[in-house]
């Protein structure tokens, strides 16, 4: 976190770059919190009839389960997940699964056509996706093999934190297309890192005892993921999980 000043030419003149030799984006927005303070609420889930409190151990656990789902389909580290899903502690929980594993997290969004999806799975090479019904209904054309919470085990298990570093790659998040056929940028594990001090700055020190995120953007959109999501299971902020209708 930022260290707090009176003024922005004091708080940038103190200001260095902390970026360790071995990083990994799971440790860093889940394990690390659900080793600490395991019972810290990290997600308020509402994606669903009933809210649901997802605490940090809970989050941990439901990325174990995705983990050893993601193994047993023959993931392994560099391989692309991709990740179709809505605001909910599941999609959290598979890119955390990815990224502990050493695999590459591809977001997708729910309200692609058959084309956008076509493009970016073909594009990104990835064999496996965690989604829901509706999401492998949509994914039967391509196919690629569909993980739902109905293939999860009760409990897992998962295995050692791949030795990733900053520049390995972490997560693939593909442009809008709006200028042309939608391009994939790859971003390593320092891509957290890098983006902390200016979602910090913004929410005037984001971190505070009290705060508490939602974003109408989707989470397969960097600025749902990593301006809203990430950035707050990071800094121990808990986040609203809802996309409205």
């Amino acid at each position: 976190m930022l260290e707090r000043a009176d003024t922005y030419e004091a708080l940038r003149a103190g200001f260095r770059w902390e970026i360790p030799d071995r990083l990994n984006l799971a440790e860093q927005v889940c394990d690390g919190w659900a080793n600490r303070e395991p019972e810290r609420l990290a997600i308020l889930d509402l994606s669903e009839e009933r809210a649901e409190r997802v605490s940090y151990a809970r989050l941990h656990a439901l990325s174990l389960r995705v983990e050893d789902v993601l193994r047993r389909r023959g993931v392994a580290e560099g391989d692309r997940v991709g990740v179709l899903l809505s605001q909910s502690a599941l999609c959290a929980a598979a890119h955390v699964a990815a990224w502990r594993m050493g695999a590459i997290s591809v977001p997708l969004f729910k309200l692609f056509r058959e084309d956008a999806l076509r493009s970016r799975l073909e594009d990104s090479g990835a064999q496996v996706v965690v989604t829901d019904t509706e999401g492998s209904g949509m994914l039967a054309p391509f196919g690629v093999v569909p993980v739902t919470r109905a293939d999860l085990p009760e409990e897992g298990r998962g295995g050692p934190v791949a030795q990733t570093g900053p520049e390995t790659p972490a997560v693939l998040i593909y442009t809008s297309g709006t200028t042309g056929k939608p391009k994939g940028a790859l971003h390593g594990h320092r891509v957290l890192a890098g983006h902390l001090p200016g979602v910090e700055m913004s929410h005037d020190f984001l971190g505070q005892e009290g705060d508490m995120l939602w974003t109408p953007a989707d989470w397969a959109w960097i600025g749902g993921l990593f301006d809203v999501l990430m950035p707050g299971l990071a800094l121990g902020v808990p986040v609203v999980a809802v996309r409205e209708a």
